[in-house]
């Protein structure tokens, strides 16, 4: 084992790795190399990319628990679903890829797991089913990761290319006969008001499931 290796050790430098070279570039023996120790010695704690990637979850999820842990406990679920999606959101914008870190992975601490209990009785003492209150957490968390990995990738595309989401270009490359698709591609707004809009409609339709 090697030497000073934790796992927090191992999730800290993992952060700093894809904040530099992105997810694609994120692998054990990168990872490795960074810590200065032989990849045998990673193996002790992350077996492979899969469990590196599980922890790093872990460790964002945890952040996100304990952000909501100190928002007091109320009767308005909409309220709630809310600030975990907003909460989820500024955990991943936090990191290069953040979102994409997320699809996919298991969480390893079952005290992060456990966190869901209080969310799923506020939501079936709202009257939710279990089910519909397990699919209202599972929704809300899809369309974030969904929501973030996109305005990422834009993010990072644009940063290379500043052209690439040019509207003049655009517009000039549709041509004639597109105009409502024009007109829409100008009313994007920022990314903090087109999520709290989109946010809104997922809830409203989450919110018919009690009437």
């Amino acid at each position: 084992m090697g030497k000073g290796i934790t796992r927090e050790r191992i999730v800290a430098a993992a952060f700093e790795l894809l904040n530099e070279k992105g997810i694609d570039a994120l692998t054990v023996r990168a990872l490795a190399s960074r810590l200065d120790v032989g990849a045998p010695a990673l193996y002790w704690h992350v077996r492979n990319k899969q469990e590196l990637l599980d922890e790093m979850s872990t460790f964002v999820m945890r952040r996100v628990t304990d952000a909501l842990s100190d928002i007091p406990p109320g009767d308005d679920w909409g309220a709630g679903v809310t600030a975990y999606a907003r909460v989820l959101r500024s955990e991943f914008l936090l990191y290069r890829d953040g979102a994409r870190i997320f699809s996919g992975t298991r969480i390893s601490d079952p005290a992060v797991v456990k966190a869901k209990e209080p969310w799923l009785g506020r939501l079936t003492a709202a009257g939710f089913t279990l089910t519909e209150a397990d699919d209202t957490i599972d929704l809300v968390t899809a369309f974030v990761v969904g929501f973030v990995i996109e305005e990422q990738e834009r993010s990072q595309s644009a940063g290379a290319d500043p052209a690439r989401y040019s509207l003049a270009e655009r517009d000039a490359w549709l041509g004639d006969g597109a105009d409502l698709v024009k007109a829409a591609g100008h009313l994007r707004d920022d990314g903090d008001r087109r999520f709290e809009r989109q946010l809104g409609v997922v809830l409203d339709g989450l919110a018919a499931q009690l009437h």
